[in-house]
């Protein structure tokens, strides 16, 4: 029995890129159906590290554009990035809910950067077991010169700035070099915050509540003010469907095709955030 597994795993071996060539092939050419009545409501989804945001923005500005979509569920599973990316995506959909409703539904976690990319949602859902907040924002780099001094390698640095190599991991930074750093971490944590506030009705001057990168539960997530409501992605669907006064909800699929490409991407951008993770300002 043994040596039949071990034969089969061996020919799946020998053979995975022909198989992986072969799927491809069958998901492009798989029949896609027949046309039905146009699509009237979307999901879009944000989904693992926020690495970049062009390909959720590209989807929002699409459905902001498409007079035959009413209403977007921004599904969410994901536990933030970097700062850029998802200021991108928030503002996209801050513009795509003044035109058409937009509820955003915490799947899994919707923490820090991704929560920033929902907060203008009109209004948000979350799953009962979500989590749901991390307002803060971390900068950090590892110290690594002990170990460049025990495997006998030494930087060699021309720079011009006081502050140029501010963050710099081949050595403890200095007590100034922190300065700079905490002013533009508090910069960022400001502008979190004050976009919180202003999206979710909140009062700034009690952000320790709400922010101050506490974790919190669905449950006391909407006792702060995070979120709207707590259901399941069903019952959030048939929220938007009641905003958008639609009888016959008819949502829009995606190609086979993207649909895997999407999957690998993710899966990809999941992989580099893990393996380098360099100095940036996350959220």
């Amino acid at each position: 029995m043994f040596s039949l597994i071990g034969r089969i795993l061996q020919w799946i071996g020998r053979h995975f890129w022909g198989m992986l060539f072969l799927f491809i092939v069958f998901m492009v050419l798989i029949p896609q159906g027949t046309p039905g009545e146009p699509a009237n409501l979307q999901e879009i989804k944000l989904t693992g590290p926020i690495i970049y945001s062009d390909e959720v923005v590209k989807q929002i500005e699409e459905a902001q554009k498409d007079d035959q979509i009413k209403g977007v569920l921004l599904t969410v599973n994901s536990p933030g990035g970097a700062v850029p990316p998802s200021v991108e995506i928030s503002y996209a959909i801050k513009a795509l809910s003044k035109d058409k409703p937009v509820i955003a539904y915490a799947s899994g976690v919707m923490a820090s950067g991704s929560y920033y990319g929902s907060i203008y949602a009109n209004r948000i859902i979350a799953n009962p077991g979500a989590i749901i907040g991390s307002i803060g924002v971390i900068m950090e780099s590892a110290d690594i010169e002990e170990l460049l001094n025990k495997i006998g390698i030494k930087p060699q640095i021309v720079k011009m700035g006081t502050y140029k190599e501010a963050g710099t991991p081949t050595r403890a930074w200095t007590t100034e070099e922190k300065g700079e750093l905490e002013r533009l971490t508090y910069d960022t944590y400001t502008l979190f915050v004050s976009d919180v506030a202003a999206a979710r009705g909140l009062d700034i001057n009690n952000s320790k509540t709400y922010a101050d990168a506490h974790i919190f539960s669905a449950a006391r997530a909407k006792e702060v003010g995070l979120i709207d409501a707590i259901g399941i992605k069903s019952e959030a669907k048939k929220e938007l469907q009641i905003l958008c006064h639609i009888t016959k909800p008819v949502w829009k699929k995606k190609d086979k095709i993207d649909s895997l490409i999407e999957e690998l991407a993710i899966d990809g951008m999941t992989w580099i955030q893990s393996y380098f993770y360099g100095l940036k300002a996350s959220i």
